[in-house]
């Protein structure tokens, strides 16, 4: 272990896991209201970042039909994204309703393919460069830490402010969830929806909600990892590493999926802080390593409820 570098991989490792963090929160919250596992989450997020680029004018074509500041193509991505999601609730997941839970995995696998497909249709399978980050790649925070290598901790601007803006969505999204009229009865169809009903909640309304957040959430994620990484096909395979956050902190749990993205943040800062080139080329299996003792130790995740089923 190269020691040197423990403290600025554990601090980078913990700035990352607050984006996978909100990522993971608008899995949770599917699975939370309708009890299905959404595949196609990654390629929300993808898609919530190519739309904030197109409507920032990113083509650079020279007949854009957007050509908006960052501040006014984000909500209007939103706008979009949220529209898509309640879209894909109604043409996609509503006439699943009654279906085995393997279709419905399937169907979202499928819904995954369609939105990867459709954006390398529209928007290209090229990189782009260009998002219109408010932050350079080279503007840095020095912290000084003795022990250190070179005595300091280097933090990227943009991934301190995409972390803050992290952790601040999903505490307002978690106080609407718990506060609000809207969010208690979230509560309660995720809780049953037949009990849900019987109290006057529209629970296919209720669907379509969550949805419609989720693809909120995702755009956000979006957002703040193409402000870090720029725009590309890939930023759909974030939820790869999302997967491991949602079990590690339970299913069912907002919290958990906050503090299990900061888990495999940290998870795969300090097996990249290893001095031997093979441990540290293994930083992607880290988080399911990690996954793996604790499933063991709760099956349930560190925050999920653990429920016992008579068959």
């Amino acid at each position: 272990m190269n020691w040197q570098l423990v403290p600025q991989q554990l601090v980078t490792g913990l700035l990352n896991g607050g984006i996978i963090g909100i990522i993971a929160l608008g899995i949770v919250l599917i699975y939370r209201s309708s009890e299905v596992f959404n595949f196609s989450h990654g390629q929300l997020v993808m898609l919530g970042a190519f739309l904030t680029w197109w409507f920032a004018g990113g083509t650079e074509s020279g007949n854009e039909l957007f050509n908006l500041p960052l501040w006014g193509a984000i909500p209007l991505a939103i706008l979009v994204a949220a529209s898509l999601g309640l879209l894909i609730e109604r043409l996609a997941l509503r006439p699943m309703t009654g279906q085995p839970l393997l279709a419905i995995i399937l169907m979202t696998l499928g819904l995954a393919q369609f939105l990867e497909g459709s954006a390398a249709i529209v928007f290209g399978i090229e990189p782009k460069n260009n998002f219109p980050a408010p932050f350079s790649p080279s503007d840095v925070i020095s912290i000084p830490f003795p022990g250190a290598f070179n005595d300091a901790i280097i933090i990227k601007q943009a991934l301190l402010a995409t972390f803050i803006v992290a952790i601040l969505a999903a505490i307002l999204f978690m106080l609407f969830f718990q506060f609000t009229r809207t969010g208690l009865a979230m509560r309660a169809t995720s809780e049953d929806h037949e009990l849900a009903r019987s109290v006057g909640i529209n629970v296919p309304r209720v669907f379509g909600l969550s949805w419609a957040i989720a693809g909120v959430i995702a755009t956000i994620g979006g957002v703040l990892l193409a402000t870090l990484t720029g725009v590309s096909l890939s930023l759909a395979t974030v939820a790869l590493v999302a997967f491991p956050a949602i079990l590690l902190g339970g299913l069912q749990s907002f919290s958990g999926a906050i503090i299990g993205g900061l888990l495999v943040g940290l998870a795969q800062a300090i097996v990249q802080a290893s001095s031997v080139q093979t441990v540290r080329s293994s930083s992607e299996i880290a988080p399911y390593l990690l996954l793996l003792v604790v499933l063991i130790i709760r099956p349930e995740g560190l925050f999920g409820q653990k429920r016992i089923e008579r068959v």
